[in-house]
């Protein structure tokens, strides 16, 4: 390997391993704070890595997180942020569900409208914020966090009784979708559970992402764009259009996002429906650095945090707050957000040095010439 492939290697790899490193340490340090040991919860949380039924949570979970992350890091490519995904991904999981209750297909029919359903109704939501920043220049921060806000509203109205909302026990939903938009996972038995099926269409966003981005005239032009606007309207690229069209596909993707659980578990949607899918994808495209092979391990690991947290709250003969997984994924965000800096700076100093090694090397090289010609 070219020592320019083993530094830029070690760029990449460095910022996450010093934020994970880094998280566990300050999260130890609150451990010693409390007055209980240190590295008593992460023996706990990885003994129940064997156990399939485990995995399978993890497996699960993942998938929804690592669609979720594609859709932020698909932004952060064009120097967008996205922060609507997680309105994006919940309204189109809602507006799915209402779908699959209503309309009776064929599998073969059914199963791609809803898929359909989803990705349109995510581009339609994040489109909104897209074309109001190259229209009228407003940042899709804000115009992303309060379609989030709006988004919630319609959720609620939508499910009223009195519009499509069914009410069962005490908890309303949209009514059981018809069986012909159920897709089928992988059937492990009755005490291990159910791989969704569409950990599939996760891994397959993931191939498709990676080869849109680097083997593609349109994905040289999204990060051109998202480099410098300036520089790729030089070249030709229409910068509000790169940008508008970023969005629509993001929005897409995360209203993806949700039907991994919907159309492989849950079958409708209600109150019960996880929320937050979008902001937890935000920390987990930073750490896997918007490469789709990073954000893999990245959802991995917030999968396991999350799912193997339960069993400190039955550890013997302290118990720990199962927060602490918690806590360690707030510190893995902040922690990102520095190492990465920190590693860029580094990789700078590297650079300049490097640059001026080789400029010195040239003059006396010239220099040399220069008197073998006197």
């Amino acid at each position: 390997m070219k020592k320019f492939d083993k530094e830029r290697l070690l760029l990449a790899v460095a910022g996450p391993a010093i934020a994970l490193v880094s998280a566990i340490l300050l999260t130890s340090v609150v451990l010693i704070a409390s007055g209980k040991n240190p590295f008593e919860p992460y023996r706990l949380m990885l003994e129940q890595i064997p156990y399939s039924d485990i995995q399978v949570l993890i497996i699960n979970q993942a998938s929804l997180y690592y669609i979720a992350a594609l859709a932020v890091a698909l932004g952060f490519r064009m120097n967008l942020f996205n922060i609507g995904v997680d309105g994006q991904y919940r309204l189109a999981a809602m507006m799915t569900a209402v779908v699959g209750a209503h309309v009776a297909l064929p599998s073969f029919l059914q199963i791609p409208l809803l898929l359909l359903v989803g990705a349109l109704t995510g581009a339609f939501w994040a489109g909104i914020a897209g074309v109001l920043k190259v229209t009228r220049g407003v940042s899709e921060v804000v115009a992303t966090i309060m379609l989030n806000a709006i988004a919630t509203s319609l959720i609620g109205y939508l499910t009223l009784r009195d519009n499509f909302g069914v009410l069962v026990g005490d908890n309303v939903t949209t009514g059981e979708m018809k069986e012909s938009g159920w897709v089928p996972g992988i059937d492990l038995g009755p005490d291990v559970g159910e791989i969704y099926g569409l950990v599939f269409l996760a891994a397959a966003l993931g191939i498709g992402y990676w080869v849109v981005l680097n083997r593609t005239r349109f994905g040289f032009d999204l990060r051109a764009t998202g480099a410098s606007e300036t520089a790729a309207a030089a070249s030709g690229v229409n910068a509000k259009r790169m940008v508008l069209t970023a969005m629509l596909i993001s929005g897409a993707v995360a209203g993806l996002s949700g039907l991994p659980l919907l159309l492989g578990d849950a079958h409708t949607y209600s109150l019960s429906f996880p929320a937050g899918l979008g902001f937890t994808a935000i920390g987990i495209a930073l750490l896997g650095r918007n490469n789709p092979g990073g954000i893999a391990l990245a959802a991995l690991l917030w999968a396991f945090l999350e799912k193997t947290s339960p069993a400190l709250d039955y550890a013997t003969p302290v118990a720990y707050e199962k927060e602490i997984a918690t806590i360690m994924q707030g510190l893995i965000v902040f922690a990102v957000v520095i190492s990465y800096e920190a590693v860029r700076q580094w990789g700078l100093r590297r650079q300049q040095k490097r640059v001026g090694a080789e400029l010195a090397a040239q003059a006396a090289d010239n220099n040399a010439k220069k008197e073998v010609a006197a």
